[in-house]
């Protein structure tokens, strides 16, 4: 799905606020800039084939051998190697609704989509809806399947128990996906990796591009591993801000914000459609949201929104109460 995800700004020219993306927008990059603009000549040569060596940083902060690791130019490109490296099972399962890119990724390798699919796609945290799936849920349906994706993308955005890396190297039916995209904001750069036991690794790597991670990326992601920060710097009150945000949703007639134990939820508006309301906030407040109609299982009543700072908060709140006023005059 190369049109309809999140965070569309090429698309508007005055967005001022933007809640369409999951990603924290308050991270302070600066260090992370001023040490890429002293590297910048490692352009000059070719990239490590493997990204070995970040991927033997990622092992020691797991506690897992570098050969359970697998460096991937983001999640996305993760999930698509994963469909390809597995294409022969034939059939898959997904939960929905959830991320697109697995279903988009298992239609172009031929799966089959069923409940009894040889692979499972699992989002956990989930995207759109925040949701999380307990561990012993996890586990009991990895043995319903020959291998269950976990999509832990999210799990700097959570304070849920989640799988750990070293709680399924030793297994043959789970692998876990981690964005370093979105654990330190820094999505233009395209990095994840895939934490799975050696067997399930192999497979992978029998897959893998040449070079898949560039010079510039692999430096930044093994300073970003060095410094042992994620982007968000204190969790526990921007998700109490989360839900301060939905309450206030939910206090607009007309509107739903639902349950989640991460940053963003899943929102429903009654009396209009969710692209409405994003064409008026973009327009007449520079407010971006995201237009959740295009996820499986869902409506055109269905939009996305991801807590950003108080003050933005609020005038989101504002614009919609707005909104709502005009609909009904």
């Amino acid at each position: 799905m190369i049109e309809g995800h999140g965070d569309d700004l090429y698309r508007y020219d005055n967005i001022k606020m933007n809640f369409s993306s999951n990603i924290y927008n308050g991270t302070d990059l600066s260090a992370l800039n001023n040490y890429l603009s002293s590297r910048l000549d490692v352009v000059r040569s070719y990239p490590e084939p493997s990204a070995a060596s970040l991927e033997r940083m990622i092992a020691r902060e797991c506690g897992i051998s570098p050969d359970e690791v697998l460096v991937t130019s983001g999640a996305v490109d993760a999930i698509y190697l994963i469909a390809q490296a597995y294409r022969h099972e034939g059939s898959c399962r997904i939960l929905q609704p959830t991320f697109r890119e697995y279903e988009d990724a298992c239609r172009v390798f031929g799966y089959q989509e069923n409940k009894e699919g040889a692979l499972c796609w699992l989002c956990n945290p989930n995207n759109p809806t925040g949701d999380v799936m307990p561990v012993d849920k996890v586990l009991a349906l990895a043995e319903q399947h020959r291998l269950l994706i976990v999509d832990q993308s999210y799990e700097d955005y959570t304070m849920a128990p989640l799988l750990q890396p070293a709680d399924v190297v030793g297994r043959d039916d789970i692998l876990l996906l981690h964005s370093m995209t979105k654990r330190y904001a820094v999505p233009g750069l395209r990095l994840g990796y895939v934490t799975a036991s050696s067997a399930i690794i192999s497979r992978l790597r029998e897959q893998y591009r040449p070079w898949a991670i560039n010079a510039l990326s692999l430096e930044a992601g093994k300073w970003l591993v060095d410094q042992g920060k994620t982007a968000i710097p204190d969790l526990p009150s921007y998700l109490a801000e989360t839900q301060r945000l939905r309450s206030m949703l939910n206090n607009i007639e007309g509107i739903e914000a639902f349950d989640t134990q991460t940053n963003f939820f899943l929102c429903i508006i009654r009396q209009t459609t969710a692209a409405d309301l994003k064409e008026y906030l973009a327009r007449e407040h520079g407010i971006l949201i995201r237009d959740a109609s295009n996820f499986t299982g869902l409506t055109p009543h269905h939009f996305r929104i991801a807590t950003q700072s108080p003050t933005e908060n609020d005038a989101l709140i504002a614009a919609i109460r707005n909104y709502e006023l005009r609909q009904l005059n």
